[in-house]
């Protein structure tokens, strides 16, 4: 058997996705913690940033990256090659 594996495809599709998403996640985290933390100290009744927020976040948004790339991904390297190189 020639080729990649579904997995190994997946991976090199999905990878460079997700390291944008950690990027991203580590330059926004600290901006909008302190955007929330100069807003928060504006009130009467203040209340702490936990950073169990953050982390939550950077789950979410990892975990829907992960999702509609790996969808993409599946179809992917699912699909017949043929069907492809016929059409160029």
């Amino acid at each position: 058997m020639l080729g990649a594996s579904v997995s190994k495809i997946i991976y090199l599709l999905s990878r460079e996705v997700i390291v944008l998403v950690f990027v991203a996640v580590f330059v926004a985290a600290p901006i909008a913690f302190y955007s929330m933390h100069k807003w928060l100290q504006n009130f009467a009744f203040r209340s702490g940033i936990s950073p169990l927020m953050f982390v939550l976040t950077a789950l979410g948004t990892l975990a829907i990256a992960f999702l509609s790339v790996s969808f993409r991904a599946i179809k992917a390297a699912q699909a017949n090659p043929i069907d492809s190189i016929r059409y160029e």
